[in-house]
């Protein structure tokens, strides 16, 4: 079947090229999203680039935010830049990554200690630092600067995950770290944004915190609570269940007092009002996930699908709000990809190697370091109502990020094998 989207792709190719030959604006823009879309499935197809279809995925959504901006930003009158969307998406993003962590993923520092934390010390100290000098460097504006470091503090995602299984590489190591870097991302992220990005652009601390809470530590713990459900025995479950009854009481108080707390003068305590409210929903929203679970098996392996589509999602809004940045300065922010993204990757490894670590550790830690959360990186550019600017760096790094990280796993692969 899919082979079928690889000739239909190409008719459409040529069918674009005629429009714009022709000047039909109509035809060679339809045709030409239309045809990127359909290479995306097609590309499965051929065993070569079978694991490289995310990816043209990711093309296909630039594409189609370069191409028609307008249409994409708002669909039916809804506008998929608003802050409450974009949270939900990345709510959905985190959880369904979530689902694929384990809380035994958090025990592995016991096995890993030494790779963890200098997986850990690479992490938040080498990308932030060249994101950093990059930015400088460049001399981008202000917030898309910020954005650039942004990228650079976040926490690795299931990527590094995926590239480090493909090229055989200390897979108890790279999910701890992940999920250990996720956990600490509130602290992190914020104090390096604060640090580097705040020489920019204005960084509220406290604020940003709690919307790495929210994006991250929220849809993450109703993960947890699933798989505590799924996994631990009836006594542990017990508990979870009388949690979950005082976070349903919990929410029904704060529904029926809801205005009295808005009018509030003290944001702070509303603020923190919101955040355990955040929490309690979590708690239901995992015990919910885990009796859906129960009656649609399939539920575990489309979540990750979904996640993708989310990211997919914020490449194709980003891209459409920063069209007009990234005509300007698309190649100098491709290029600024390029060199963060190896510099990940180069002194991770070497970082690795000449603290001791075997060659596997150190290829595995190589891509905690150099591949990070863009989801992330754009659900909290979306959250602070920049994604056109502060969000643009996540679009342009992640897509180089998932095709780098590809052939690199495929190279070390084949390397570890001979």
């Amino acid at each position: 079947m899919r082979k079928y989207f690889l000739w239909t792709a190409l008719l459409l190719f040529v069918l674009s090229a005629i429009g714009g030959f022709q000047e039909i604006p109509v035809l060679w823009k339809v045709t030409l999203i239309l045809g990127a879309a359909s290479l995306a499935i097609g590309v499965g197809y051929l065993k070569s680039l079978e694991g490289y279809q995310y990816t043209f995925w990711i093309i296909a959504a630039v594409i189609a935010g370069m191409v028609s901006p307008e249409f994409f930003l708002n669909m039916g009158g809804v506008d998929l830049r608003n802050k409450w969307l974009i949270l939900i998406i990345i709510q959905l993003v985190m959880f369904g990554m979530g689902t694929q962590m384990s809380i035994k993923d958090f025990t592995g520092i016991k096995k890993s200690g030494k790779g963890v934390l200098i997986a850990l010390l690479g992490q938040f100290t080498i990308m932030p630092l060249i994101g950093f000098g990059i930015a400088k460097t460049f001399g981008f504006d202000a917030e898309i600067a910020a954005g650039i470091v942004l990228i650079g503090s976040c926490s690795s995602g299931l990527a590094s995950n995926v590239m480090t299984y493909i090229a055989k590489g200390d897979l108890v190591l790279s999910v701890t770290v992940t999920a250990i870097s996720t956990l600490t991302a509130p602290i992190m992220t914020t104090f390096l944004m604060k640090l580097f990005a705040g020489t920019f652009i204005e960084i509220d601390f406290f604020n940003m915190m709690m919307s790495i809470v929210k994006i991250v530590l929220v849809p993450l713990l109703a993960a947890m609570i699933h798989d505590v459900l799924k996994n631990y025995g009836p006594g542990l479950r017990k508990k979870i269940y009388y949690v979950a009854l005082f976070s349903a009481i919990w929410l029904l108080m704060a529904l029926l007092f809801m205005n009295t707390l808005i009018s509030s003068d003290i944001s702070t305590v509303a603020t923190i009002f919101e955040i355990i409210n955040f929490l309690c929903g979590a708690v239901l929203v995992g015990c919910l996930y885990n009796f859906l679970s129960k009656k649609y098996a399939k539920l575990d392996v489309i979540m990750p699908y979904i996640s993708m589509f989310g990211i997919v999602y914020f490449t194709l809004v980003t891209t459409a709000a920063g069209r007009d940045h990234l005509l300007e300065i698309g190649a100098l922010l491709f290029v600024a990809a390029v060199l963060h993204n190896s510099a990940g990757y180069f002194f991770g490894y070497w970082l690795s190697r000449a603290t001791g670590l075997n060659k596997k550790q150190s290829q595995t830690i190589a891509f905690e370091v150099g591949l990070q959360n863009g989801g992330m990186a754009s659900g909290l550019a979306g959250s602070m109502g920049k994604l056109a600017t502060l969000g643009l760096a996540a679009a342009v790094f992640s897509p180089w990020m998932n095709i780098s990280g590809s052939m690199l796993a495929n190279y070390w692969r084949k390397r570890n094998e001979r």
